[in-house]
């Protein structure tokens, strides 16, 4: 990407915001034709959810101007308010001039829980399930080989013992779970479901 700073794009026209979009973001007019027709039969929208009826297209605009983590970005906004994608190409002008955008993030985990309960011996149950951790984090692994070949999966188990409640003492096992650039929920749901037998 050459720059994320291009004076006067909302002035263009379509088609010239079009060429200098790929200009600026290194690209061939044709690698931004998905842009330009909602990029999505009804066909493979039917496979993503369920009920479909039809889909819902929306204005995509660009956001210029942003620098996050020293590198310009381009950002594609999907929205049909207005002066939405204009405001935030003006803050991040602003941002800019301070150095931009730093952003981090933490690893993907997830926390999946199950909980045991009129558990004769807590303190032996606690002790059998780290005795066995390593099996039961292959088990959960198993559920999802395309996560785990992508470097997701079982992480770790944590046991959490509770001796005072309503309905009495309980365990409860956290499952810590990778998911990687998955939402997750799914994964984790499944490989505990797998493991609380």
């Amino acid at each position: 990407m050459t720059n994320s700073r291009i004076a006067g794009f909302y002035n263009l026209t379509l088609e010239e915001r079009r060429v200098k979009l790929a200009e600026a973001s290194e690209r061939l007019p044709e690698d931004l034709l998905a842009w330009t027709s909602g990029g999505l039969s009804a066909e493979s929208a039917d496979h993503m959810i369920e009920n479909v009826i039809g889909m819902h297209a929306l204005p995509v605009g660009i956001g210029l101007n942003f620098m996050v983590n020293g590198r310009d970005v381009l950002v594609p906004f999907a929205v049909e308010e207005p002066s939405v994608v204009a405001g935030a190409s003006f803050m991040a002008k602003l941002a800019r001039a301070g150095g931009g955008f730093t952003a981090t993030t933490t690893e993907p985990l997830m926390i999946g829980q199950m909980q045991l309960i009129n558990v004769v011996n807590m303190d032996e149950a606690r002790l059998k399930i780290y005795e066995h951790k390593a099996e039961l984090l292959a088990i959960a692994d198993e559920i999802d080989p395309i996560l785990k070949k992508l470097g997701g999966g079982a992480r770790d188990l944590e046991v959490r013992m509770f001796q005072d409640s309503p309905i009495g003492p309980f365990i409860v096992i956290h499952l810590i779970y990778d998911v990687r650039d998955a939402m997750g929920a799914n994964a984790v749901n499944t490989a505990c479901e797998k493991l609380a037998p």
